[in-house]
């Protein structure tokens, strides 16, 4: 079967691309192939060319050499070396580039020498999404001028008039829906726009495009029916795009917008996922992963200095006002402490782990460890602070407020009023609960580790990056590449791998014809 081609742009990590690359027939065969992933930032490319490198080869069939890399036994040029023609032709995948700056010229050559003459392909991505996030606006005081991420959707919309897909998919985040810019609701302009690119991209750009022939697309939910108008149209609210990850067996609560966009000159409705029976809480993805510990910053770091100094946090006077329940199951985690066997793990640690959710999506035997699992360092403070946090949610099931917490725990921060119940700190430090799905990751990760505590106290830390990517569903053997903080953003940007091959197979229904159409997409 020939596959489908798929252009990913603004491809981050290349999540929502893998889940296409996931979906294959029975005999294994992939379904869909990444023709191009188009991503600006240099170590988030870095993974997508490994990836691609990966996929060059049938399934089963990766060489041994590519695992020795994720042990760090082998070089990545060297790896290379050894395979030039899958290299080269991960290297032609994988594009490193900025959409906005990079001429439209050379992005339409790239993207008609990807597809060779193919009409049955698949436009996906997410154009950066910071400048509309509820968080980010609230940081930033609201969406600014000169902020050039605001309109890089643009980019999108213009590869669609020029490119006509037959199907497209568009990610981004629910703040989305209420953000503004010079009185416009962003959201409702991003549709019009994608309804019609071609009238829009002419509007943007004058006359000269009058030669764009593409007939518009039908934008639908994923998740929710609308409404037919009689005109055919379909009626739907931009909050009916929401798909809530942890409804369709995603180990997170992430809310996204995902837009999914036919042709109009196509005469199908799509399929709705599926929502799931139960949701997938946090052990059963995390509590298998090796046992390590975080890093000391204001003293010499080692494993003795670690346990002593949570030792010490007995009889400093910081637990005075403790809660009873708390503050018991506090000195009995430290009494038992024991250090762990791997210390504060590594970008491979030498202990094979297992899951108990969906083993055949994220387990690689070959891996023969895992990867991208070293800790990062904190202050003594909050050294205290995720064991208090850690504890808590233990005993109550829950993670703490910032008016749970002992006084001498508070953080000394200007955010921090006498009454934390009410200050927009107040959940500042929270704990991922073993029992439930976990809180949204996302890039701000990367900066510190405080929304993001492991909930075992024994570890005593913040997440990992591996444990990061099991949240977002990434399988084992996706290697993210560049320094930690740069490996956080990338997870925290992705869209779920495994939602995205739920997509993939909503896709596939449009592109191969099902039941209910009344013509095969030609």
């Amino acid at each position: 079967m020939t596959r489908i081609p798929v252009i990913d742009i603004f491809a981050g990590p290349g999540g929502l691309g893998e889940g296409f690359s996931a979906l294959t027939t029975r005999q294994k065969s992939r379904i869909f192939e990444i023709k191009l992933s188009i991503e600006n930032n240099i170590y988030a490319h870095q993974t997508l060319e490994l990836r691609s490198f990966f996929r060059q080869f049938d399934t089963g069939r990766v060489p041994e050499e590519y695992y020795q890399h994720l042990r760090t036994e082998l070089k990545r040029d060297e790896l290379f070396r050894l395979f030039p023609t899958q290299a080269a032709a991960a290297q032609k995948t994988a594009w490193l580039a900025k959409l906005g700056e990079e001429s439209s010229d050379s992005i339409d050559k790239k993207i008609r020498e990807s597809l060779a003459g193919a009409k049955q392909w698949v436009l996906i991505g997410g154009p950066p999404c910071q400048a509309y996030s509820i968080i980010g606006r609230a940081r930033r005081g609201g969406i600014k001028d000169d902020d050039d991420r605001v309109y890089l959707y643009r980019e999108y919309y213009r590869i669609l008039a020029v490119h006509s897909p037959p199907v497209f998919v568009l990610e981004n985040v629910k703040g989305l829906l209420s953000a503004e810019f010079q009185k416009r609701k962003i959201m409702d302009e991003m549709l019009a726009d994608l309804s019609d690119p071609a009238t829009s991209y002419r509007m943007l750009k004058g006359n000269g495009t009058t030669k764009l022939s593409c007939p518009g697309y039908r934008i639908y939910s994923l998740v929710k029916r609308g409404e037919e108008e009689l005109d055919g149209t379909i009626k739907f609210t931009a909050d009916d795009c929401i798909i809530e990850a942890e409804k369709f067996g995603i180990p997170q609560s992430r809310h996204r917008l995902i837009l999914l966009g036919i042709r109009k000159d196509l005469d199908f409705e799509p399929t709705l996922l599926k929502e799931k029976h139960q949701k997938v809480n946090v052990s059963r993805v995390l509590k298998t992963l090796p046992r390590v510990r975080a890093g000391l910053s204001e003293i010499e770091d080692s494993r003795d200095a670690w346990k002593a100094t949570l030792e010490a946090l007995l009889s400093n006077g910081m637990l005075y006002d403790c809660d009873r329940k708390v503050k018991s199951r506090i000195k009995k985690t430290i009494e038992g402490l024991q250090l762990p066997e791997h210390d504060r793990g590594g970008e491979f640690v030498d202990q094979i782990s297992s899951v108990s959710y969906s083993p055949r999506w994220y387990l690689d035997s070959r891996i023969q460890g895992t990867c991208n699992h070293s800790t990062r360092i904190h202050m003594t403070t909050d050294f205290y602070r995720y064991m208090f946090a850690a504890c808590f949610a233990k005993v109550k099931k829950a993670s703490p407020k910032l008016s749970d917490f002992p006084e001498e725990l508070l953080p000394d921060h200007e955010s921090v009023g006498e009454d934390v119940s009410e200050s927009d700190f107040a959940d500042r430090f929270r704990v991922q609960v073993w029992n439930e799905p976990a809180r949204t990751v996302t890039s701000h990760i990367s900066k510190d580790g405080h929304y993001y505590i492991h909930p075992d106290p024994t570890q005593c830390r913040s997440l990992t990056v591996r444990e990061a990517a099991r949240l977002q569903t990434f399988p084992d053997n996706y290697y993210f590449c560049g320094p930690r903080t740069a490996q956080y953003i990338q997870v925290g940007n992705a869209v779920p791998p495994l939602l995205a091959k739920q997509i993939a197979n909503v896709v596939l229904k449009i592109l191969a014809g099902s039941p209910g159409r009344k013509k095969p997409v030609q």
